[in-house]
């Protein structure tokens, strides 16, 4: 049954959607579905198969944020540290408010940013835009960032770090929900704890026990013609080949994005997401506690910051430590398990975790817009429907 269904849904993907996509489902120890649709590259008509390579931009953000809780369960921060006591350049910042008469005000921030808040996305730190004030100024400073690479230049974690530190936040830390680059700065984190580069401490604490010999932040000339065609799909369906964001895979003078940087295949990123299904133990190897995956899928929004995480195909989710977790299946029109959770990346990759279940889909594909409001909730309604 499922099979039929999933293989079903994902050919309908590919009629209208990307040009190829994969998916895999465990359940209790078993890979019980697997599948690969389409064409790894449309143009040369090669097929997709799980050897591929995708850019799995902001699923990195799981990734991320357990490795920050490898730390947490050794005792070395605590969720309510100032972030300030391990990257000083976040001591005394500005944040913006608005008026009574709608201008923008920059003035000092009353609290202090808090590593949990890094976590939760509650620190302020946000992502270039056009539609706010803070998020104008951290365009003009990504563009400085961009530019200082694009002369050359090496930019290490911490000089990202120190550079974002500079733009006032979007609000007072701890008041609101904003997706933003508060996962980079924890990559930041991880290296002034551990004592080690972000990169080395992913590989020797993750990937390496795991055996994710695929994932990582760069593509090697050996590995280049395995990784996917990212395409862009304009209102009219036609597509167009996008490589815009690859300069950062292709050397290692940009610093490792915690929040959307790595480079992964379906087997190795359902490897990892199988260990935390499996409560932070696979095969033997332990990465994370199981109390301490259950805190991570527990929400940390308060009902005024949930009016922030609006997104409409997370209603009935919640958002913890790095991730969204299911809430309210009656809200949300969803038949999975409460506590359920995982998140997903820019191209529309996927990850779906469930230690109720021991249950865990990854899905890859590579295409902007990426359709996850049509396709993420029916993937996870066919899995949950055909569990027995």
């Amino acid at each position: 049954m499922l099979k039929q269904r999933l293989d079903n849904l994902l050919e309908s993907f590919i009629e209208k959607g990307p040009r190829g996509c994969s998916c895999s489902v465990v359940h209790r120890g078993k890979e019980v579905y697997s599948g690969c649709f389409g064409y790894s590259d449309a143009e040369s008509k090669t097929p997709l198969t799980r050897e591929n390579i995708f850019r799995i931009y902001s699923m990195s953000k799981v990734i991320t944020c357990t490795a920050a809780l490898k730390l947490f369960e050794e005792g070395r921060y605590l969720m309510h540290d100032p972030l300030y006591e391990y990257l000083p350049e976040f001591k005394d910042m500005n944040a913006v408010s608005q008026s009574a008469n709608g201008q923008f005000e920059v003035n000092r921030a009353q609290n202090p940013i808090l590593v949990k808040d890094l976590f939760a996305m509650t620190s302020g730190l946000c992502y270039p835009d056009i539609d706010t004030e803070a998020g104008r100024q951290m365009a003009v400073k990504w563009d400085e960032l961009k530019s200082y690479f694009d002369n050359g230049e090496t930019l290490s974690l911490r000089d990202f770090s120190k550079a974002l530190a500079t733009v006032p936040l979007a609000f007072e830390p701890g008041t609101h929900w904003r997706y933003g680059t508060s996962h980079d700065i924890l990559g930041a984190f991880i290296e002034a704890v551990s004592g080690v580069s972000f990169e080395d401490f992913l590989k020797r604490e993750i990937f390496e026990p795991l055996g994710m010999s695929k994932t990582g932040f760069r593509w090697s000339e050996k590995d280049r013609s395995k990784v996917c065609s990212y395409y862009h799909q304009d209102e009219k369906g036609a597509y167009s080949k996008t490589s815009d964001q690859d300069f950062c895979f292709e050397n290692d003078r940009w610093p490792a994005s915690g929040g959307g940087g790595l480079l992964s295949t379906l087997d190795d990123y359902q490897t990892f997401a199988t260990m935390m299904a499996e409560s932070g133990t696979l095969k033997g190897v332990r990465i994370l506690g199981r109390s301490t995956i259950d805190m991570m899928r527990t929400n940390l929004l308060t009902p005024e910051m949930m009016k922030d995480y609006c997104w409409p195909y997370l209603k009935g989710y919640g958002y913890g430590f790095g991730v969204r977790t299911a809430m309210d299946r009656g809200i949300g029109g969803i038949n999975t398990s409460p506590g359920e959770f995982g998140w997903s990346g820019l191209p529309g990759t996927f990850t779906l975790i469930d230690p109720e279940e021991r249950l865990s889909i990854v899905y890859m594909q590579q295409l902007f817009p990426n359709l996850e409001e049509v396709q993420q909730p029916r993937i996870r309604a066919v899995v949950y429907g055909a569990l027995v």
